[in-house]
């Protein structure tokens, strides 16, 4: 620590910090942006920080409220306690997103208490093991790790501190973001995902999901990263399928894993069977070659963390405001009750060492991720490799030990879950206290905020996801006839759920076919969850929201469905080593298309995300990106970091994300709300309009255009 560092408060001044209004807004803006980065995580496999438009928003709602009943200013300790509470939900939705989808795609359901187990332990053990890093990595470290986030967010609250603010600009991205969605999802008024196949070239097709959300992450990413995304769709829409298509058109017999020809397949079925197994090999080969590439610094940055906590007295109870943590105590106590609750939740299937091994392995990826962000930023950060890395490890174990069961995949997916929570949000964590640093705030108190935080979030967070998959759940009667003779296989009876509860009121028992399955059940049905009538005939397929297959409803209504693009490299790694079922030539192929472009230097993850998701969600995200760049040429002006970060562009972009993202929560409950869905439809209203890809594409171009008008105009905070 520099001696000659002076926080903006110093420690002597006594401002009001830990209040009520600041706790209870931070915990209000932590579920509100931890829903929207859930949303955004499953549909593209990414999140934006959150961190500054909290800190933003959280200036203009309290200069709001002042103004408006007559209360005093909130103090830039309450503003910095607000960022602090409310920026844990996003990074524990990245995890929950990045790893729990895939017990779906393993053929498992959704169990909100393993969901919410997962996040409050990840959660809470990612602040619990930052606190005895502060003073090593934030105090000691103060010029050499730089945390550009944190920076960025402190020089935001000062600055609001002295009578500016930009929560106007993310106040309108939120409201444009709302109301388009609703608009256009809710209402109808215009297709969402126009489309256009090319007859003369079979198998090839253009779309793109005209969203608020997504426009708004390729302005944020920038044009490189978004045009990379956008190259990988073309890859997969005009290259891959086509050729399918053209070679497969011969075939008289169905070619593994489909069950149909491929000349009776649409492009969508034959990107469903072939083409998502070559982009999930990709996506895994990805993140393994980017955690190879980060090797060198993971493991200087864990040397140097544990050095530095070696030699650290760790947290101390100083009567010095400013370096007043929790005491080391808490820690040790905290770790304990974090071992006892992983081993005795019985949601998680793991035994008292898998639980120690959690921990060990949170310790330091918590420790990386600090270290890495305080270096590279948030952004950089590689929790996905550091994911890949604890369960291709714990899968190995397993294997080792002969535990392929599946409660052992089960148990292994949960210890890659909390470790990749933990790193996050250990991540996030080390960013706000830097700013805490910064600005003078309490880091004992920051602490407490940290744990309430990550708490009420992982709460909420659970059933967040829960209700996209349910709202999106497809039950179809187009299954292949099929009668279960060992009646032993099923499992407890439920109704059939969602739309079709209103014509059928019969109970069915529940038959999950994994890849552990007999061979016959397996190659007549495929993985997935059965309704099984009493006499055993298969009456139901239930395919998920989430990574399910069947986007329409037997009576013809759409239904959105969320890729969660990582969740299937998580269950590629769990289904290779312990089962060793896979369509591995598809996976192969992926894999050497990673390795192409990581030869001809072009990072292959964002690639291979643009492989993996349909061109229609990559499309809205090269545009965002194409509106960056015609800003950053119209304005010639080079940005400073700060303005990178906190330009009026970048904030009405974290708006646009925020209120696209509620919106299309708030419209998946109206999915499972009887009627409500069909007396918002007002399609009919509009005549050919809300059918016309022209019109569609205008609509979603005025919306980029307005991005453009805003991000135009200089920097004001």
């Amino acid at each position: 620590m520099s001696k000659d560092f002076k926080p903006f408060i110093s420690h002597a001044e006594k401002l009001k910090e830990f209040t009520l209004g600041p706790i209870l807004m931070g915990v209000f803006l932590g579920i509100l942006f931890g829903a929207s980065s859930l949303y955004l995580a499953l549909k593209v496999g990414m999140t934006v920080s959150a961190s500054i438009p909290v800190a933003v928003l959280s200036i203009t709602l309290f200069k709001g409220i002042s103004k408006m009943f007559g209360l005093r200013h909130a103090t830039i300790l309450e503003n910095n306690m607000v960022q602090t509470t409310g920026s844990a939900g996003e990074s524990i939705a990245f995890g929950v997103a990045v790893t729990m989808p895939a017990l779906l795609i393993l053929g498992y359901d959704l169990d909100v208490g393993r969901i919410m187990t997962v996040s409050i332990l990840g959660g809470l053990l990612g602040v619990l093991m930052m606190i005895p890093l502060r003073q090593a990595l934030i105090v000691k470290e103060h010029g050499k790790l730089i945390y550009p986030e944190g920076t960025a967010c402190a020089e935001v609250l000062i600055v609001g501190e002295k009578g500016g603010s930009s929560g106007k600009i993310v106040f309108g991205g939120f409201f444009l973001g709302l109301f388009y969605k609703f608009f256009n999802v809710g209402l109808r008024l215009w297709k969402d995902v126009p489309e256009r196949a090319f007859s003369f070239f079979k198998g090839s097709a253009i779309a793109a999901e005209v969203s608020p959300e997504l426009l708004g992450v390729g302005y944020i990413i920038g044009l490189r990263t978004a045009a990379i995304m956008m190259a990988g769709g073309v890859l997969s829409s005009f290259v891959l399928i086509p050729m399918i298509s053209l070679f497969g058109s011969a075939l008289t017999e169905p070619l593994f894993p489909a069950k149909t020809l491929i000349r009776d397949m649409e492009i969508h079925d034959i990107w469903r069977n072939y083409v998502l197994y070559i982009g999930a090999g990709a996506v895994a080969a990805g993140g393994i070659i980017s955690l190879f590439q980060s090797l060198p610094t993971i493991i200087h940055g864990a040397k140097s963390g544990l050095k530095s906590v070696m030699g650290s007295k760790g947290p101390t109870e100083s009567k010095n405001r400013t370096e007043d943590d929790l005491p080391f105590s808490f820690v040790i106590i905290g770790t304990i009750l974090m071992v006892l609750g992983l081993w005795f939740a019985p949601a998680l299937h793991i035994n008292l060492f898998s639980a120690v091994l959690i921990v060990l392995f949170g310790f330091l990826f918590v420790t990386v991720s600090s270290r890495l962000t305080g270096e590279i930023g948030s952004s950089s950060n590689p929790i996905s490799g550091m994911t890949v890395a604890t369960l291709l490890l714990t899968c190995l174990v397993f294997l080792a030990v002969g535990w392929i069961g599946p409660e052992h995949r089960v148990g292994a997916l949960s210890i890659a879950a909390v470790v990749c929570i933990a790193a996050s949000n250990g991540g996030t964590t080390s960013q706000d206290l830097k700013t805490g640093y910064l600005v003078g705030a309490t880091p004992r108190l920051q602490q407490w905020g940290l744990l309430i935080g990550a708490l009420t979030s992982a709460i909420v967070i659970g059933y967040s996801l829960i209700l996209l998959n349910d709202a999106s759940t497809v039950y179809t009667k187009k299954v292949p006839d099929y009668t279960v003779t060992n009646m032993s296989l099923l499992k407890e009876k439920q109704k059939v759920a969602g739309v079709e509860s209103l014509k059928d009121q019969n109970e069915y028992y529940v038959l999950q076919v994994t890849e552990q399955s007999n061979a016959e059940m397996l190659g007549v049905l495929g993985p997935g969850k059965y309704l099984v009538d009493d006499a055993g005939k298969v009456t139901y397929l239930v395919d998920p929201g989430i990574n399910g297959s069947v986007n329409k409803r037997d009576d013809g209504t759409s239904v959105t469905k969320y890729e969660a693009p990582k969740a299937r490299l998580m269950s590629l790694i769990i289904d290779g080593i312990l089962t060793q079922k896979l369509p591995w030539g598809l996976v192969l192929l992926g894999v050497a298309l990673a390795i192409v472009l990581e030869l001809c230097g072009i990072s292959a993850l964002p690639f291979a995300v643009g492989v993996y998701l349909p061109i229609s969600a990559s499309a809205p995200i090269f545009v965002g990106g194409i509106v960056r760049w015609l800003v950053e040429r119209k304005t010639k002006a080079p940005e400073s970091e700060l303005e990178a970060d906190t330009g009026p562009g970048v904030l009405f972009s974290s708006g646009l994300i925020a209120g696209g993202s509620i919106a299309g929560i708030l419209l998946a409950i109206t999915q499972i709300m009887p009627g409500v869905s069909d007396a918002l439809d007002f399609s009919g209203k509009m005549g050919g309009m809300a059918t016309s890809d022209l019109f569609a594409t205008l609509v979603f171009g005025g919306a980029a255009a307005i991005l453009f008008a805003v991000g135009r105009k200089k920097p004001k905070l």
